[in-house]
């Protein structure tokens, strides 16, 4: 059976330094796999292995991922990452929306918690040699999109801050949790 990957990617520069996504490097990759229940940061030499867990992946999911995670994968993935089927928490809430929020507001109002840093820390952590840390935040960046995609699941809701204070926002994500017995045709990097 094959489930979904929820991913987020850090990367070694910002785009004040580079406007083209396949330019910026991916520093770590998280990725929590449903399949097996194992959230895992990736380092730039270990995406092959991550290539893997999104080959077999019904679904990808995570935050900000079409404009953001698979151009920068691009770079990387000897594939189109276009062919993977994709389900983005943020464009979805744009959507309903019509505007953007960002992962920590919406973790704020739904979980009661909160990120542990920001994109900007990241690169600093990556410049400054700190792996572990910077794995660290990444994993938890992981974590947070997939407690907050559950709660989408399990309530048909999720809450962000607005002018009036906590407000309800209808969500249907259960069909990005469904199980596939066979993926669709695409090209694998994975042998035959």
């Amino acid at each position: 059976m094959h489930l979904p990957v929820v991913i987020d990617f850090e990367t070694k520069y910002t785009f004040r330094e580079f406007s083209d996504p396949k330019k910026l490097e991916i520093s770590v990759a998280g990725a929590y796999n449903y399949a097996t229940g194992e959230l895992k940061a990736f380092t730039e030499d270990q995406l092959p292995d991550l290539f893997k867990w999104l080959e077999n992946a019904s679904c990808i999911i995570g935050f900000n991922i079409i404009d953001f995670d698979l151009p920068v994968l691009q770079a990387y993935y000897p594939g189109d990452v276009a062919t993977f089927p994709v389900f983005d928490i943020m464009a979805d809430v744009k959507t309903i929306l019509g505007r953007r929020l960002s992962l920590d507001s919406l973790v704020k109002a739904t979980l009661n918690t909160q990120k542990s840093g920001h994109g900007l820390l990241a690169v600093e952590y990556f410049k400054q040699g700190k792996m572990e840390e910077l794995s660290a935040y990444c994993k938890d960046d992981v974590d947070l999109t997939r407690q907050l995609f559950e709660y989408g699941i399990d309530n048909k809701e999720i809450w962000y801050l607005s002018p009036q204070g906590k407000s309800r926002l209808s969500v249907s994500w259960a069909k990005y949790m469904k199980e596939k017995d066979r993926l669709d045709d695409r090209s694998l990097t994975l042998p035959f």
